[in-house]
């Protein structure tokens, strides 16, 4: 049986609640990633992505011209836009498990966690998809 640890990116990079949401786009973008899990204080408490970022950020019809939007995405933080509440998965749980919460409520991925609620790890399309092709090969 494939577990979700097997497949998951164990230590992920983690971003403070109190960053400013200009930390977090330059740190997805560095790392070339997609999602930050948040932590509060060293402690895992939610998860910002690209697409809340972008949620959350002015749009292009908005008044104000670039460096404004800067200035006010720089005095954002983190906790204004994260999820303080993502889906999450325990990492000896069956990937088929997790695959189907990501179906059923329409995720890209879920939080890692142990019993203590510390996060481990993230589990992502981009997981599974190593896993299907994987599995595939074996065939």
């Amino acid at each position: 049986m494939q577990t979700v640890e097997q497949w998951m990116t164990h230590n992920p990079i983690t971003i403070e609640e109190s960053a400013s949401i200009i930390e977090a786009i330059h740190l997805l973008k560095e790392k070339d990633i997609r999602r930050l899990p948040v932590t509060c204080k060293g402690k895992f408490c939610g998860l910002i992505t690209d697409r809340m970022i972008k949620e959350y950020a002015p749009g292009k019809s908005t008044p104000l011209d670039t460096w404004e939007v800067h200035y006010v995405l720089s005095k954002a933080t983190v906790r204004d836009a994260m999820n303080p509440t993502p889906y999450t998965i325990q990492p000896d749980a069956p990937l088929c498990q997790a695959a189907q919460l990501v179906h059923d409520k329409k995720l890209y991925g879920l939080c890692v966690t142990d019993k203590n609620g510390d996060l481990v790890g993230l589990l992502t399309t981009t997981n599974f998809m190593e896993a299907l092709i994987d599995i595939c090969s074996m065939s």
